[in-house]
């Protein structure tokens, strides 16, 4: 194993433009992973003047603002924020799976990497936990990932 080759993305954002496309739905929410999207940029290095947040209604216009995002090409990588919590009709099905599908084609269609973090969760209770208690938050966690697949995507 001593010979094998491995690329692996370094975690610093210095010099890259991010978009985070974040909803207005349920923005009590999706603030804070935000929040904790910009603070670990910053904290890796980037700078918030490279970082545009974009809002959008909810989470079904997410597709189609970073298709349009990713195509301008003035950033590095999209960072995607919103939450769709469950409610008592099919409703939430059909919301965050098109808007899970929507995000996937862009990412593949442009080459743009996009750091998922759509919560889809059964109750408010499950939301909160994912935006900076329990469960950490998952703005971190996309902003985390994107950052890395921007890196190993510049080694290949």
């Amino acid at each position: 194993m001593s010979n094998l080759r491995t690329i692996e993305g370094q975690m610093n954002a210095q010099g890259l433009k991010f978009a985070i496309v974040a909803t207005r739905f349920n923005d009590f929410i999706v603030d804070r992973l935000v929040g904790g999207a910009v603070d670990y940029l910053s904290r890796h290095g980037g700078s918030v003047d490279d970082i545009t947040v974009i809002r959008v209604p909810g989470a079904f216009e997410m597709p189609v603002v970073c298709q349009k995002v990713a195509k301008s090409g003035k950033y590095d990588a999209i960072i995607a924020l919103g939450a769709v919590i469950r409610g008592a009709t099919p409703h939430f099905e059909y919301v965050s799976g098109e808007a899970t599908k929507g995000i996937a084609h862009v990412t593949l269609d442009t080459g743009v990497p996009i750091g998922f973090g759509l919560l889809t969760t059964d109750n408010i209770e499950q939301a909160v936990e994912r935006a900076g208690s329990k469960a950490g938050n998952k703005g971190v966690e996309a902003a985390a990932a994107v950052l890395e697949t921007v890196r190993v995507l510049q080694s290949l």
